[in-house]
């Protein structure tokens, strides 16, 4: 018999972490029931119906790496719903129509990027030379060192040569998507460890991949689908507002109940989760520290074909990354192109009209045929806390899975995972957190035999 067989445990939060937990607790025969105070699963990435289609809430996009991400759509069974590059391939545009392109070859790592790196042209020659070293440098250090926790990206890049031309055209094209927070503002610590590990370590890992279908058929639907018929009680609409410590468990607060569980994984975002556990189980003080770093999308519907491919990057633009979602979202005329824009603080204080009007201003700079088209609709999706910010020092905030209290578990991509807040660092969080709350000793038999809900 496994050692979560049986066991009543509880999630809370139906976010990706929530998910993995929820499975991951089901499939070692545990009795799971996951609470979520959303309509929904998905937690923050979910769709939203406009004009007849469904419309993510921002563009979420993995990396090969991101093995255990992927591995939760396997285990869903929509694995096939993500569009994987066969090797990383980025066009980056700049204003006037300057294009360069970010790509890997079959040589093993770092040599895969060299060649990329040395004809980037929207760097001078001794720019892209200085990159190459700035590269090795990045190679020697050690993710795991806290002390690089201490410093910011950009301070360590400046330390290695690199011009603020190069930390903004270059290095920015990848922290700012993956940190959501650019090199000026980011961890040295978390900076090394996305790009040892979605770049520089194994050659492949870098390689993007791409929802095919909107969030809403690769996370909400499929999750519920897979959690039901794995046995698990999905209460969606259901808002747990307290976890209290009780007898051999735990109880859990609703509007209209009280339910009690042995063993508990509360997957919620880290501004929720003082208030929802016991005191003293997560450091108010250190989770408020973490902050907020938002993302603002910029979703515009063009009555023709602007972007060539799927995907590109900008430099000199406030528009950051494009993307080609006629497909994926059922669009039959047209092209509808998504934009995400990353440590979008000045953004959240603009309006829909501003920020439409000045993504397809830049656009008419960036892609010849935006200044022809006619646009048909513009809409803005805006997540003010849509994850911690990756600043310096977030190290000491972020808790471990385990607690103190025996049987309670805290998940979410904010927790202490080694990864920043990301798909894969969320799913990893609930992997982690089932782990924790199936190793817990079971409670006693008299204690199991209890009734399980009151009034």
């Amino acid at each position: 018999m496994s050692p979560g067989a049986g066991t009543r445990v509880a999630v809370v939060g139906g976010g990706l972490a929530g998910i993995a937990a929820a499975l991951e607790c089901a499939e070692s025969g545990a009795d799971v029931t996951l609470y979520e105070a959303r309509p929904h699963l998905g937690g923050a990435t979910f769709s939203i119906r406009r004009n007849g289609y469904w419309l993510d809430n921002g563009q979420h996009v993995a990396l090969r790496c991101c093995t255990a991400y992927r591995a939760l759509l396997a285990r869903m069974g929509v694995e096939d719903r993500l569009e994987l590059q066969p090797r990383l391939h980025i066009p980056v545009l700049a204003p006037g129509g300057k294009r360069a392109v970010l790509s890997r070859t079959a040589l093993p790592a770092p040599l895969h990027l060299a060649a990329s790196l040395l004809r980037y042209r929207h760097l001078s020659p001794a720019e892209r030379l200085g990159a190459v070293r700035a590269v090795t440098a990045l190679r020697a250090l050690d993710p795991a060192d806290v002390a690089l926790d201490e410093s910011t990206f950009a301070d360590w890049l400046r330390m290695q040569g690199q011009s603020e031309r190069a930390i903004g055209a270059l290095w920015n094209l990848i922290a700012l998507p993956t940190l959501n927070l650019g090199a000026e503002e980011a961890s040295l610590q978390l900076a090394a460890f996305v790009f040892r590990t979605g770049l520089l370590d194994d050659s492949d890992a870098c390689d993007l991949a791409v929802p095919r279908v909107p969030l809403r058929y690769l996370h909400s639907e499929p999750a519920e689908f897979a959690l039901r018929g794995r046995g698990v009680d999905v209460c969606l609409h259901s808002d747990v507002r307290r976890i209290e410590h009780a007898e051999n468990g735990f109880r859990l607060r609703l509007a209209d109940r009280t339910v009690w569980f042995e063993r508990v994984v509360a997957a919620v975002p880290h501004h929720a989760a003082a208030s929802l556990v016991p005191p003293g189980v997560v450091d108010a003080a250190g989770v408020e520290a973490l902050g907020a770093s938002p993302i603002v999308n910029v979703h515009l519907h063009y009555d023709r074909r602007i972007l060539d491919g799927r995907l590109a990057a900008t430099v000199g633009s406030p528009v950051q990354w494009l993307f080609d979602r006629t497909d994926a979202a059922g669009v039959q005329d047209g092209q509808l192109i998504s934009i995400s824009i990353s440590s979008a603080t000045d953004e959240l204080a603009l309006s829909q009209a501003e920020l439409v009007r000045r993504s397809t201003a830049a656009l008419s700079e960036l892609l010849p045929n935006a200044a022809r088209a006619v646009l048909t609709d513009g809409f803005v999706t805006r997540e003010p806390r849509a994850t911690f910010r990756a600043a310096p020092g977030t190290a000491r905030s972020r808790p471990a899975a385990r607690t103190a209290l025996a049987g309670l578990a805290l998940a979410g991509a904010w927790t202490d995972t080694g990864w920043p807040a990301t798909m894969e660092g969320a799913v990893r969080s609930g992997l982690a957190a089932a782990n924790v709350v199936l190793s817990t000793p079971t409670a006693s038999p008299q204690r199991r035999s209890t009734s399980a809900v009151s009034s």
